[in-house]
Formats: structure tokens, C-alpha cells, sequence
């Protein structure tokens, strides 16, 4: 019984997140080191003015990423030849290119080859005087960046949901159409709710990764966290300073949500045993 007892205690000693403590305790003192330095103050108030353009376009790019993930994947998944070569043809080609080498293509190629489309298209319009031609600068620097990393990193989600999907034993779907359940009805009560076990955690990722890879926009002037910190930086010669409170802010937006996330998934699994 005191065996019990102890190899149960020491259990939850291990289980303690200790790595948790120690970051909090840096984090916290990182915190009273900024609010009582003049300088750091400064700093922090100048780069957290672009904590919600990073948030606004990690969180639009990732919405946008995930559904075009999820529409790949359920194309590699389909019984059509042409559709599964198409979705591995789009995986393996976005996925061998850099997010940055991405992000100045569709800037600077992809932007103005889509207005020129519209612009084409558009034409009886445009002559009849109905609509504008549509410019390049019309298409702002965000949108753009936004554009790329939703591209970039659908290929990876795709890949999440398609290994999700495959993960539902395939007697539960075969029990569902028995019952007379269309495809979407198979899908939406059946496939995903089971799938979403295997596809939260590295979905999750993805998406602390975006976090991070959002710093990438700011080379295309988008007035982010890291392009505000750039700025500052380069015209007070703070370099330190700057960019220990850019990496700062960073790690405690990346951990809280890596936090927030082991929850949601502890969540589920206690939802799915009861």
C-alpha cells in the first residue's frame, strides 16, 4: 500500500511541469525588468502596437490554409485518378518551396499575374466603363503576405487532415453507409469527429509555427511585431534591447498557445473516455 503510495507520488513529481516554473519565473522577471527600465518601456509600447497585425494575419492565413488543406486532402482521397495527382502535384511542389522564396514570389509575381487576369477578364467591363482597372498597389503588402503563407502551409495541413482521415477504421465507415449516410453525412459524423484526435496536435503545430513564420511579412513593410522592432532598432541603434523584447513577446504568445492547446487536446481525450 505505501508502495503504492509512493510509486504514485513520484509519478506525479515527474508529471510536474517544472520547465513551466522556471518559464514563468524568467518570464515574470523579464516583465518587472521591463516596467521598471525607461528604456525597455519604450520599446515594448513601440513593438506591441504590432501584436494585432501579427495575430489578424496568423489567424486569417491559418483559416484560410485550413480549409484549403482539408479541400486538397479530400481531393488525394477521392477516387479520381486526376484529383489525387493533382493534390500530390500541389503537396510536394509548395511544400519544396521556402515560405520566404514563397512570399516574394507571390508579392512580386503572383500579385501583379492575378491582377492582369482580372484585369483580362474584366475587359467588357472595363471598357463599358462599369468597373476600374484594377492596379497592383491594389492588392495591399498583407494580403499578399497572407495570400503566400496560406498556400505555404496548406500543403503541410493537407497532409494532417489526409493522415487524420486515414486513421478511422474503415468497418465504421462501411457500418455508415449501410445505414444509408451520404458521403458528407459520413464524413461530418463519422470520419471527422474521429480524425480530430490524430489531427489537433500537429495541426496545432502548425499553427505556433505560423506564429512564428508571420515574422517572415515583415520584409514586404507590413507593420507586424518584428517589422516595428526592425525599425526602432535601426534608428536608435538599440539592437539588444529591441530584439530581446521582440523574442520575448514571441515566446510568450508561441508557449501560451502551445499551453492552451495541450488543454483543448486533454479536454477531448477525457470528453472521448466518458
Amino acid at each position: 500500500m505505501n508502495l503504492q503510495a509512493q510509486n504514485s507520488s513520484d509519478g506525479e513529481a515527474q508529471g510536474f511541469p517544472w520547465w513551466l516554473a522556471v518559464f514563468a519565473v524568467i518570464a515574470v522577471a523579464i516583465a518587472i525588468a521591463i516596467a521598471v527600465n525607461d528604456l525597455y518601456v519604450q520599446v515594448f509600447e513601440t513593438v506591441i502596437h504590432g501584436l494585432w497585425v501579427t495575430i489578424g494575419v496568423t489567424l486569417t492565413a491559418f483559416v484560410l490554409a485550413s480549409a484549403l488543406g482539408l479541400g486538397i486532402a479530400l481531393m488525394g482521397l477521392s477516387g479520381s485518378t486526376f484529383a489525387q495527382q493533382t493534390a500530390r502535384f500541389y503537396t510536394e511542389i509548395i511544400r519544396g518551396v521556402p515560405i520566404l522564396v514563397l512570399l516574394f514570389y507571390i508579392a512580386f509575381v503572383g500579385a501583379p499575374a492575378l491582377t492582369e487576369a482580372i484585369n483580362f477578364l474584366a475587359t467588357p467591363l472595363i471598357k463599358a466603363g462599369v468597373m476600374e482597372p484594377l492596379l497592383v498597389r491594389d492588392i495591399s503588402l498583407m494580403w499578399r503576405a497572407i495570400l503566400a503563407l496560406t498556400i505555404g502551409y496548406s500543403a503541410f495541413i493537407s497532409e494532417v487532415f489526409r493522415a487524420g482521415i486515414q486513421s478511422v477504421d474503415k468497418g465504421q465507415i462501411e457500418a455508415a453507409k449501410s445505414l444509408g449516410l451520404s458521403r458528407f453525412q459520413r464524413f461530418r459524423l463519422v470520419v471527422l469527429p474521429q480524425a480530430i484526435r490524430v489531427i489537433l496536435p500537429p495541426l496545432g503545430n502548425d499553427f505556433v509555427a505560423m506564429v512564428k513564420d508571420s515574422s517572415l511579412v515583415s520584409v514586404l513593410g507590413v507593420q507586424d511585431i518584428t517589422q516595428l522592432g526592425k525599425v526602432y532598432a535601426s534608428g536608435s541603434f538599440r539592437f539588444f534591447e529591441t530584439y530581446s523584447i521582440v523574442a520575448y513577446v514571441y515566446l510568450i504568445l508561441t508557449v501560451g498557445l502551445s499551453l492552451g492547446l495541450r488543454r483543448l487536446e486533454k479536454r477531448l481525450r477525457r470528453n472521448q473516455m466518458r
